[in-house]
């Protein structure tokens, strides 16, 4: 009896040994791999480094302490000079130059009343993002049910809408702009077309992905009665994904209205245009004014996201599991 309890002993011994081995194998295999990947990295990163030094002839080293002049160069002679600019208020600093016609640039509504232009402007450039995101969540909305593959059985039919949405986001907004700008010249409809035709593209690769892992037992539930493609899709997927439709079009309205901005910067309207030329002007107050509302803007959305997708989803879904 004890012999056998020894033999079985010297048994699970020789196994835990083992394990102990392989564990310490895969450790080591896996600090050789850590390793040899940051080497790599490394040797990327100064490779890279090397060729923007050697492209921007000889410079980008010796330019690296300047690296925060720009920032200095942007502080204004007076704090209030900022919010002056961001509501057209009259300058002490005035001397009928473009750097201080503040009040120039009002869009008045009375003849006392009037909407500062930034204000203005950055109203422009969200009716593009919220115009543009409904588009494109329309239509990536209609196109993401016959990319899925739990869906649609036919490869060549999802297939092709897979590829027609990779076309679509395959290029830039910017350089979408730029291309309708060229056709159709200066203003907000170029923007809105180039936010459309990307977020098109992007919300329905997301949408086909969410369908793809939608839970399939009302579909079949539905199908077992003889309801159409279309009721299936509509009473057993819709109400389970369109949360998440929900928050990927909210996250996409807080990218399009940052698209917009730098779309606007050649010429597709709203605050980007001001911004540019403040920048290339060297007008500090009204570019850190641009950038605060920008700022503030962002985080207005952002959090009309959060409030927005609480109400759709439910507090549940927020709260602490217990």
């Amino acid at each position: 009896m004890t012999m056998a309890m020894n033999t079985l002993h010297d048994g699970f011994s020789e196994k835990g040994a083992l394990i102990e081995r392989h564990w310490q194998e895969l450790n080591a295999r896996r600090r050789l791999y850590t390793w040899l990947g940051l080497a790599i990295l490394v040797t990327a990163l100064t490779g890279s480094l090397w060729f923007a030094n050697e492209t921007n002839a000889g410079k980008f080293f010796d330019r690296l302490p300047h690296f925060f002049d720009f920032v200095g160069d942007m502080v204004p002679r007076d704090g209030l000079e900022v919010f002056r600019a961001l509501f057209d208020l009259p300058s002490p600093y005035d001397d009928g130059s473009f750097k201080y016609n503040y009040p120039e640039g009002r869009l008045y509504i009375t003849e006392s009343l009037y909407v500062p232009e930034y204000f203005h402007k950055m109203l422009e450039t969200l009716n593009i993002a919220i115009f543009s995101t409904v588009i494109g969540m329309t239509f990536g909305f209609l196109l993401c049910f016959l990319a899925a593959k739990n869906l649609v059985a036919n490869r060549l039919l999802r297939g092709f809408v897979r590829r027609f949405m990779e076309i679509l986001r395959a290029f830039p907004e910017v350089v979408l702009a730029g291309f309708f700008l060229a056709i159709l010249s200066l203003g907000p409809l170029p923007a809105v077309i180039a936010v459309s035709i990307h977020t098109v593209g992007a919300l329905g690769k997301l949408f086909f992905e969410v369908v793809e892992n939608a839970d399939m037992k009302a579909e079949e539930g539905l199908r077992a009665v003889g309801a159409s493609w279309v009721e299936r899709v509509w009473f057993g997927i819709v109400p389970q994904v369109l949360p998440n439709f929900m928050s990927y079009f909210l996250l996409r309205l807080e990218i399009n209205v940052r698209a917009s901005t730098i779309i606007g910067a050649v010429g597709g309207g709203g605050i980007g245009e001001l911004l540019r030329l403040s920048i290339g002007q060297g007008h500090q107050a009204k570019t850190l004014a641009i950038v605060l509302l920008l700022l503030i803007t962002i985080i207005a959305v952002d959090q009309f996201s959060a409030w927005l997708r609480r109400k759709l989803v439910g507090d549940q879904a927020f709260r602490l599991a217990q």
